[in-house]
């Protein structure tokens, strides 16, 4: 086996930090880059190196991978003058793994491919436990050749890794998985709260509906928040919030209808206003709360 490639992280958010961990860990040298200056320190104990702006973290680097909040923050880190752009070497990696719009991951690509330089969107599906645990799922757009340079990173990183097309389809599949994910969690919700109403404990309720074949891993995942009453943030509601916000703008542009969608956009709209950094399942306990339920909890 080869010496491993100097490998750039920036964005050190719930999500980027579990991921550059599992890279450390491995053994990959590591510079990151984060706007919170306590995050990079912590990873400089560990042994990273810490660079000062994005344009410094990728300009010893291979391979450079970002997590980072919207396509604002994308298009700022890459395509700003101390960006990534501004220091990548000709012969990088760059692999931007934010949930942005296809559209966005293309123009940067394309800038990217303008200064000779490779580049995959790469966003991935799972919440902060499957980043810790490497069991994420990476949809990945871009080339075949670039998508087999980051295959090892990628195997660090999650259980799977699927090049979807070119450049925007790693995005284009990202903002298909968030759609149901958001509208199974608004589902479970207001049956939830249809049997409360009605009368059914709701421990029994979660029992019952948890040994059902219409009940997703995904939802399942969630009912012990319901059961506990309490909803720690694996996946803030502002980031799903943000992200119907992404789903309903791709939709329009492409004429698909999404009223269900739509519909449910506007209760996370509402928890987001509540207390965006609790976990996007407390949609169910503002459901319940709103139905006025007779059930309580477990």
């Amino acid at each position: 086996m080869g010496e491993k490639p100097q490998v750039g992280w920036i964005g050190l958010g719930g999500m980027g930090s579990r991921m550059a961990k599992r890279l450390l860990d491995a053994g990959y040298p590591l510079t990151v880059y984060t706007r919170v200056p306590k995050k990079a320190q912590e990873f400089a104990r560990s042994g990273a190196r810490a660079a000062g702006s994005p344009r410094e973290a990728a300009s010893g680097s291979d391979i450079v991978l970002s997590s980072l909040t919207d396509d604002a923050a994308v298009e700022q880190v890459y395509l700003g003058p101390e960006g990534v752009l501004a220091g990548a070497r000709p012969n990088a990696l760059l692999v931007e793994m934010s949930t942005i719009l296809p559209q966005t991951a293309r123009r940067v690509g394309q800038a990217a491919q303008e200064k000779g330089t490779a580049f995959l969107d790469a966003p991935v599906s799972g919440s902060t436990l499957q980043a810790e645990t490497g069991q994420l799922v990476l949809l990945v757009g871009g080339d075949e050749k670039d998508f087999e340079r980051a295959k090892p990173l990628f195997n660090v990183l999650g259980k799977g890794a699927y090049l979807m097309g070119a450049v925007g389809q790693g995005a284009a599949m990202k903002l298909v998985v968030n759609a149901l994910l958001g509208l199974g969690l608004q589902s479970l919700a207001e049956a939830l709260a249809l049997g409360e109403k009605a009368g059914l404990e709701r421990g029994q309720l979660l029992d019952v509906l948890s040994q059902t074949a219409h009940v997703s891993p995904g939802q399942k995942a969630k009912m012990d928040n319901v059961r506990k009453g309490e909803y720690p943030p694996q996946f803030p509601v502002r980031l799903l919030h943000k992200d119907f916000r992404l789903i309903l703008d791709q939709a329009a542009r492409l004429n698909v209808p999404m009223p269900v969608t739509a519909a449910a956009q506007q209760m996370f709209s509402i928890q987001a206003a509540k207390d965006g950094d609790t976990d996007c399942s407390a949609v169910i306990q503002l459901t319940l709360d709103l139905a006025g339920g007779a059930g309580g909890r477990a």
